[in-house]
Parts: structure tokens; C-alpha cells; sequence
């Protein structure tokens, strides 16, 4: 039977904010409460919040349909200790059930026609290879994501009052929004959403740096670093000379010394993704991405037998979520590589570290029997400080009875005279660095912008492979 759409729900009946911020302190009591918290304490609170994350998973179609096929039933999962024996699922399976439950599949875990009404926010995926994945929020999977980005913050330097402008693109894509709530909520600073540089043209995001004072910029690393180049070739300023507090980035594969040494001012990763959110984030050290485990299991696995990675070693990270609501993330394989950062931090804390983002498992390419992930060779190019860090790998079956050939596109950011020493330079580090010989050619600042999508400062687009657009 259908239920009345009468009443409207009222936002601020929705939900405890108080005793949710018991639950999932935001700063600065995160830092004594939970960041520092023992481990066996931690774990739990872990075990807690992982059951009933389960009993809420068995109530969402997809997951009764995945693992119902793997011949999992209720009760099967006692603890973590059975963690593994849960099958993973990635974007791919995502993408499947919103063709078999279209418009938004069926992981969200909510019926319209018979459920209870509430303030609902959908926000999407970048879209930048297909039709952007939705995802809706309950005002508690929403406000736990927005404690975790002022979590984020104060680790790495954010006060009351600071000035901190945002170059996310806004819209249905979930970044601006999502960092804009965090630092409004849960901060003290004052967010200055001028959007990515399709929104707000570089030169004029430069110029309110200037004149309102801005201490911190939010950004991806490509974009920070097109801003500085046209802060210096065009506008004829040092950007250093601004003296900013810090580059709030998810540095992915990027070069956080070519940043800082662009900006004059410390570069702070962190990571998260559309389906989970804020995972884990740097602190003033920086020796590794601080995981908030009181909301999140971070497993690394052998992309591809998915058995879990010993300590030290590279894998795909897994993220199970403990506070979601509307679409819990049960296993979700993210498909990037990383691995657990080794000792302590000098900040006290707790929980387990990321290291940086090696790239990404389905990025990869094989080329003459070789795996080679672009943001390798990305490695190799920001080294060079004739490139403006800028590149795109081309892939395509041209080579001598149709072998696959590798061309990489590098931005220049030298006069013409230097672009042979460059390629030649290039084609020689990147052979001894990934083991294969690859064509390079050079081209001006700002020419690849249409292949790699950098101003529209969603995701920057790495590699591009022809052989499967050719029949």
C-alpha cells in the first residue's frame, strides 16, 4: 500500500546532533576522545558498530542479492574476524545494479513508496567516463561525513576564522558541497566557494586570494598547480608571496614537493571517494593518512586474488563503513593501492596510516608483457621542472604489425628550444623508471586541458587507450 506523501519532514527533527557528536566527536574533543583512543578500546568499538552495519546491510536489496549468490546467509558473520569471509564488490558492481534498478539501483537501502519520509541530498560521482553515479544521503550519513571533513581540518591546521577558499566544482558532483559543509559546520573558518575554473576563471580565483586574504586552498593538485603557473607567467606574481597556511589536496600519485615548492606552503593529503567518503587524512607530520576507525574498516588486499597483503605491502584498499545508513559500504574494493604507514606518528595517534595513493589496479596497463600505471610515469615527469607537470599517456595499436605503442604528452614548461632535451630526457628516465621504451612529445602549457579535462577540476583524466575504441 502506498503511504501518504502529506507532511513534510522537518530537517531539525531529523536527527540528534548532540548526541550524534557523542558518537562521532568532531573536533577538538575527536582528538583526546577517539584519535588517541587505545586500540583495543577502538576495536571495540568497531565490533559494535560493524554488526549492526551488518544487520542494516541484510535489510538493502543489493546486498540480500551479492551475497545471497555467494551462499552467505544472516548470522553467517559473527565479528571482524570474519571479515574476509565477505565477498567485495567495486564501482563495476554499482554500475550493474543501477542498470537493473534504474535511475539509482537498489544499494540505497530506501523505498519510496513505503518508507518513512526524510530530508534527503543526492549528490554524484564525477561522471568522468559515463553517466554519473548517484548516491542519496540520510541526515545522519550526511552530518557524520561533514564531522569527519572538520575532523580533517583541524589535523592539518584549520582555526576559526581562517579564510579557506574552495576550488571543487559545485553541483551535483560531491566535493564542493561536501567540503563546504564540513568547513562551515564544523571548523570556525570561513568557506570561500569559488569553485573549480569553470565556475570562477583562474585569474579572478587568484585575484580573491589576494585581496580577501585566503590562508588555505582546497583543491586537486593539478589545478593548485595550473593556478600557480598562471599566477607567475601571467599575472606576475610569486605565489609564495601570498604566504598561505596550507594546500588542503588529495595528492593521489601528484608530487607534494612540487606543490610545496610552487606555493611556498605545506601540502596535506587525504583520501576519500564518492561512495564512502572522508577516510583517512594527513596531520601536521604528514607521515601518513590517519584513518578515522571509529567509522571506517580499511582492509588492503591483493588486487587480484583478494587475499589481504602482508603488513608492509602494497594492495587494493577495501572500506567497510560503520555509520551509514541509506547505503552502507560493505567491502567495497576501491581499486586504488596503497599501503599501511610503519610506526608511529609524533601526533599520539592511534589509528592505523595510509601512505600515499600508488595508483590505481584498473588503471592499469599491459603493454609488451609489462604493468604500467600512468601515474608512474607521472612520477618521472613532475621531477623534471622543464614540464609543468602536466601529461596524458596514449595508448594505441600503431606500432610495427600492430603492436600497442605508448605516447606520452607532457606539457612544457620551458622555451621551444629546450622541448628536444626534454624528450629525449624523459624518454630516457622513463625507460629505465617503468622498463619500456615509450614515445614522448612535448607541447605548450594548457594544450592537453581538452584531453585531460584539468580546468573543469573534476577528475584529471591520465591515460587514454585507443585500442578499445578500434574494432
Amino acid at each position: 500500500m502506498t503511504r501518504s506523501r502529506g507532511s513534510p519532514p522537518w530537517y531539525s527533527r531529523s536527527l540528534d546532533v548532540e548526541a550524534l557528536c557523542r558518537e562521532y566527536p568532531p573536533p577538538p574533543d575527536y582528538v583526546n576522545l577517539v584519535h588517541r583512543m587505545p586500540r583495543d578500546a577502538l576495536r571495540e568499538l568497531q565490533e559494535h558498530r560493524f554488526l549492526a552495519q551488518m544487520k542494516r546491510a541484510w535489510e538493502v536489496p543489493f546486498y540480500r542479492r551479492h551475497w545471497s549468490a555467494a551462499g552467505m546467509q544472516p548470522g553467517d558473520i559473527r565479528s571482524l574476524e570474519d571479515l574476509s569471509k565477505i565477498p567485495t564488490y567495486n564501482v563495476y558492481d554499482i554500475r550493474d545494479s543501477i542498470a537493473r534498478h534504474p535511475p539509482w539501483g537498489d544499494f540505497m537501502g530506501i523505498d519510496f513508496e513505503t518508507d518513512e519520509p526524510m530530508p534527503l541530498i543526492l549528490q554524484t560521482s564525477g561522471g568522468t567516463t559515463s553517466l554519473p553515479r548517484p548516491m542519496l544521503y540520510s541526515p545522519r550519513d550526511r552530518e557524520v561525513v561533514s564531522i569527519l571533513q572538520g575532523r580533517r581540518l583541524y589535523l592539518q591546521g584549520v582555526r576559526p576564522f581562517d579564510r579557506l577558499q574552495i576550488t571543487l566544482a559545485f553541483g551535483l558532483t560531491n566535493g564542493g558541497l561536501s567540503a563546504r559543509e564540513g568547513v562551515w559546520k564544523y571548523s570556525g573558518a570561513i568557506p570561500v566557494a569559488t569553485g573549480s575554473g569553470a565556475s570562477t576563471p583562474t585569474r579572478r580565483q587568484l585575484e580573491i586570494m589576494r585581496e580577501w586574504g585566503i590562508t588555505f586552498v582546497l583543491g586537486f593538485p593539478a589545478y593548485l598547480r595550473h593556478m600557480a603557473f598562471v599566477a607567475r607567467d601571467e599575472l606576475h606574481f610569486d605565489p609564495r608571496e601570498l604566504g598561505l597556511k596550507g594546500l588542503l589536496v588529495h595528492l593521489g600519485v601528484d608530487s607534494r614537493e612540487v606543490l610545496e615548492d610552487l606555493w611556498g606552503a605545506p601540502a596535506y593529503d587525504c583520501y576519500g571517494l564518492h561512495e564512502v567518503g572522508g577516510v583517512a587524512a594527513d596531520c601536521e607530520h604528514r607521515s601518513g593518512m590517519h584513518i578515522f576507525e571509529d567509522a571506517y574498516v580499511v582492509e588492503l588486499v591483493d588486487p587480484d586474488s583478494g587475499v589481504p597483503t602482508p603488513t608492509g605491502q602494497r594492495g587494493s584498499i577495501v572500506v567497510t563503513t560503520l555509520f551509514r545508513h541509506l547505503a552502507p559500504a560493505i567491502r567495497y574494493d576501491t581499486r586504488d593501492v596503497s599501503a599501511f604507514a610503519q610506526g608511529g606518528c609524533a601526533c599520539g595517534g592511534t589509528h592505523r596510516r595510509l601512505e600515499r595513493i600508488f595508483g590505481r589496479a584498473d588503471h592499469m596497463v599491459k603493454l609488451r608483457g609489462l604493468n604500467v600505471f600512468p601515474e608512474a610515469i607521472g612520477e618521472v615527469v613532475a621531477k623534471d621542472a622543464r614540464s609543468n607537470g602536466e601529461y596524458v599517456c596514449i595508448v594505441d595499436a600503431t606500432g610495427p604489425s600492430g603492436q600497442d605503442e605508448l605516447m606520452v604528452m607532457v606539457e612544457a614548461a620551458c622555451d621551444a628550444g629546450q622541448w628536444s632535451p626534454l624528450a629525449e630526457t624523459l624518454r630516457r628516465d622513463l625507460k629505465a623508471s617503468v622498463g619500456l621504451r615509450v614515445a614522448v612529445k612535448i607541447v605548450a602549457a594548457g594544450e592537453l586541458n581538452a584531453l585531460t579535462g584539468l580546468t573543469g577540476a573534476l577528475k584529471v583524466r591520465r591515460l587514454i587507450d585507443r585500442r578499445q575504441t578500434r574494432s
